[in-house]
């Protein structure tokens, strides 16, 4: 069977006119994936009920039910609960937690016949722009493996641009599943902080996290997307659908060219200009916008997240669930555990949330961070009163090689310079291929990243598929 580049609709014309069984599809790219996951280190484990799952699709279709997405083979982020599967979040502390329950998105992907092929690789617990930080070594990007595929969601991106599945999932929480999209050549989707439920996902920043779709395409995108979203009770941030706008085809785009200027490799920022040019003359009309403290996002986010993180992580100690160390005593057992079982980005992490949020500091650090976060949200309610869409480039450079970075914290966190603010103000954005540039003999991809208002989400999809025409 064919499968290079199969998306979701082309896999539901094949499943229904009966040319391929959901059976058949699933075991097509099983074998793919058990033949190429030695280099890519995408999956952490696949799965081995997918023909069981692939034979309940089959009953959905066989008996005239069934959506776009029934006996549709996707990669799941190994963050993201399925109940009775491992889910370690990449990390040592977790490495043989069996999940008691399903995730909100799961819950929705089995009610119509999805197929788990497996769990990806990750930067643990999304501590990460590369997917060095697994405890499980990292993923390589399946257009040179030599290099990194982004991160944190790097295994769900490298597993749908390498073929190993047609769609997958990852979570957002920075930039985690539109960074690694760009780095790939595929699709990611941030919806709206709230578009889609976060039970059942492993909390890093709870105020940022959001389960989103990697796919071949954006039509995918909003396929996959409607499965997921909804009003879930379990997430008091979840939002009613009364809240998103219908769809619009937005016509004008906000660029920040005062943003462009510093950090970005001129080879990106050259295609990025002239991917603009070509939508000017698709009728799209391009102006200047300003965001002035879009500047200062990278660094309050670095104080919020760890903030966050360093108390959505205190849960993992060994007492209940997880690896567990024994000390001389109670103190210890607790020291030995964490030291152990978390890697060094994410000891990282919560040694600097606990600081930023320790007496004395919290003032001068946390809420200061979070006030610069309101003057952002601001920021991108007043470039929205003149715009319909914003347009950055998604990363401000290509895969680079791995271990390039891996010594120097702040060079990595620069590699989400674009897609923090996004997170940080709440609102929607997809990354979209926008051609590649050369490193050594690689052509590397690279995206382009539109953001949309808080609650339009389905206007990103009319401009992300113009996009994919006018480009390609």
């Amino acid at each position: 069977m064919e499968l290079q580049n199969l998306t979701i609709k082309e896999a539901r014309a094949l499943l229904d006119e009966k040319k391929v069984t959901a059976v058949e599809l699933a075991a097509a790219y099983v074998e793919r994936a058990k033949k190429k996951n030695g280099e890519l280190n995408a999956y952490l484990e696949i799965f081995d009920d997918v023909n069981e799952q692939a034979q309940r699709a089959d009953k959905i279709i066989a008996d005239g039910g069934g959506s776009m997405l029934t006996g549709i083979p996707l990669a799941i982020k190994d963050n993201i609960l399925i109940k009775g599967h491992i889910a370690s979040g990449a990390s040592k502390i977790l490495e043989n937690y069996v999940a008691s329950y399903d995730a909100h998105v799961i819950e929705q992907l089995k009610n119509v016949g999805a197929v788990f092929l497996g769990r990806t690789n990750m930067d643990e617990f999304a501590m990460g722009s590369s997917t060095e930080n697994s405890a499980f070594g990292p993923s390589k990007n399946p257009h040179d493996v030599t290099r990194i595929p982004g991160g944190s969601s790097g295994g769900s991106a490298a597993a749908v641009a390498g073929d190993l599945a047609i769609a997958g999932l990852g979570t957002d929480t920075g930039g985690s599943v539109r960074q690694p999209a760009a780095l790939c050549g595929i699709v990611g989707f941030k919806p709206t902080y709230g578009a889609v439920s976060r039970y059942g996902a492993m909390a890093l920043g709870s105020s940022l996290d959001q389960i989103s779709p990697f796919t071949k395409t954006v039509e995918d995108a909003e396929f996959l997307f409607t499965t997921i979203r909804g009003i879930d009770s379990r997430d008091a941030t979840a939002l009613p659908d009364t809240y998103f706008s219908t769809t619009t085809s937005p016509k004008r785009i906000g660029v920040p060219k005062k943003f462009l200027t510093q950090g970005i490799d001129e080879d990106v920022l050259e295609v990025f200009n002239e991917s603009l040019e070509l939508m000017k003359k698709e009728g799209y009309e391009v102006v200047d916008i300003e965001l002035p403290n879009m500047k200062y996002a990278l660094a309050a986010y670095y104080i919020v997240m760890p903030a966050e993180a360093s108390t959505n992580l205190a849960r993992y100690d060994g007492v209940r669930y997880g690896v567990k160390e024994e000390g001389e005593n109670l103190t210890d057992d607790y020291m030995q555990t964490r030291g152990k079982g978390f890697g060094a980005e994410s000891r990282r992490r919560i040694l600097i949330g606990a600081f930023v949020l320790s007496s004395g500091y919290a003032d001068a650090y946390y809420r200061k961070a979070t006030a610069v976060r309101e003057l952002i949200r601001n920021d991108f309610r007043e470039a929205f009163k003149d715009v319909d869409i914003i347009a950055t480039p998604t990363s401000p450079t290509p895969a680079f090689k791995i271990g390039e970075k891996a010594n120097d914290p702040l060079a990595m966190y620069t590699a989400d310079i674009f897609t923090v603010p996004v997170n940080m103000a709440g609102v929607p954005a997809i990354s979209v291929p926008m051609g590649t540039v050369k490193r050594e003999d690689s052509a590397l991809p690279i995206g382009m990243q539109f953001i949309a208002p808080h609650g339009a989400d389905s206007s990103l999809f009319p401009i992300g598929k113009d996009f994919e025409r006018i480009v390609v």
